[in-house]
């Protein structure tokens, strides 16, 4: 009996060394979001690529935190956030949120040993101002410059005001260089394509002071898209992480106003408002963590920056456009004709961050005929000339 016994546990204990291994060998890897999972912005993009990722690599299992800022957390930290997903298995941490750049330097300088993807940085960016040497981090941003040019068009081709608002987060050079690239869409479309004296489009940026309303703290962004279309502006197109422009769009559109909207970040935005959004530019970014994750995973990292471009054969494939362009069904034929002209056109090199561009304040930033460089774009000084409203956030 005792030799049976013995067996018995020797089958036991090899059952759970093999659990055991199993388990060792998942890949455990952590989200933190700066809002809510489910925001139909920003933080649910990050969310569903991280879906992504555990359906296209075996192995992988995630973990998340969602709301993580200062006033839904006072007095933690994102680094704080990232320990504790630690604790819990990560081998990775994605910080995906401009918000937690120096929380991601901090921990990724502690935990050498641990990888971390900062999702619009540039803490590695080689070329870029704010080099760092960190080997266990990677920078991942998508080229939202064409997004939002592709936002300007349809912009541009739908308002009968000559009007367009941008509601903006905060002033950085993010912000400003996507706030221009609407602007240089939607003008390139009122003169090329309507054949419109630029004097005549109207473009205003207001800036609400955060990626979503924080009562007390930002501008109201309720508020702020209400005095966009009582003033004029029919069109307005969205900079921050919320639904807030397509949503006061179907308000003031079932007062029998005609109205539009263009949300932000995520493919699914422009179901807030079917019959007022005129499409959503978006990221995907699942196929970059996916190739991030496999790397850590399989003892290739490289710390490295990259800044990802859309698929020209196809900018709304899944599995190869690292930003698309979600067209609404009430996009007009003849905004939709453009938008793809757009989109054709620059798919064969067309370039807007070409000279003769002037800053707001007069000066010239790139002469005329000269070609921005990555640099040039990423480091946006100011908004462009043509654009009314703030260059930095009060």
């Amino acid at each position: 009996m005792r030799k049976i016994n013995r067996f018995i546990l020797v089958l036991f204990l090899a059952a759970v060394s093999t659990v055991a291994f199993g388990q060792s060998s998942n890949f455990t890897f952590g989200l933190l979001m700066v809002g809510p999972y489910n925001d139909h912005g920003w933080s649910q993009a990050n969310y569903d690529a991280t879906q992504y990722v555990v359906a296209k690599t075996p192995g992988t299992q995630m973990i998340y935190l969602d709301k993580v800022n200062p006033a839904d957390r006072p007095g933690t930290t994102a680094s704080q956030l990232a320990e504790s997903l630690v604790a819990k298995g990560a081998k990775l941490v994605i910080f995906s949120s401009d918000d937690m750049s120096d929380e991601a330097v901090k921990f990724a300088q502690a935990h050498p040993d641990i990888f971390v993807i900062m999702s619009s940085g540039d803490q590695v960016w080689k070329d870029g101002k704010n080099a760092k040497n960190i080997p266990n981090m990677v920078n991942i941003m998508g080229r939202m410059e064409y997004g939002k040019m592709i936002a300007g068009v349809a912009a541009a081709i739908t308002t009968q005001t000559g009007q367009i608002a941008y509601l903006g987060p905060l002033a950085n050079d993010e912000t400003r260089r996507l706030a221009s690239s609407v602007y240089l869409g939607a003008k390139y479309a009122w003169t090329k394509y309507l054949n419109r004296d630029i004097s005549k489009l109207k473009f205003k940026v207001t800036w609400i002071g955060y990626w979503f309303n924080i009562p007390g703290v930002t501008s109201d962004p309720t508020q702020v898209a209400d005095d966009f279309f009582n003033s004029g502006y029919d069109v307005v197109v969205s900079g921050i992480d919320t639904t807030e422009a397509v949503t006061e769009a179907v308000k003031y559109a079932a007062q029998g106003k005609r109205v539009w909207a263009i949300p932000y970040d995520y493919v699914d935005a422009i179901k807030e408002g079917n019959a007022v959004s005129l499409g959503v530019p978006y990221f995907n970014w699942g196929p970059a963590y996916v190739s991030a994750i496999k790397s850590a995973m399989t003892g290739k990292w490289t710390s490295h920056f990259e800044w990802n471009g859309p698929d020209w054969k196809n900018i709304n494939n899944p599995d190869t456009s690292a930003v698309g362009f979600n067209r609404g069904s009430v996009l007009s034929k003849p905004a939709a004709a453009g938008v793809d002209k757009f989109i054709a056109e620059l798919s064969k090199g067309l370039n807007l961050w070409k000279g003769p561009i002037v800053l707001q304040d007069g000066t010239t930033y790139l002469k005329d005929g000269v070609a921005a460089t990555d640099q040039q774009i990423w480091y946006l000084p100011q908004l462009l000339q043509g654009i009314e409203g703030q260059s930095v956030s009060k």
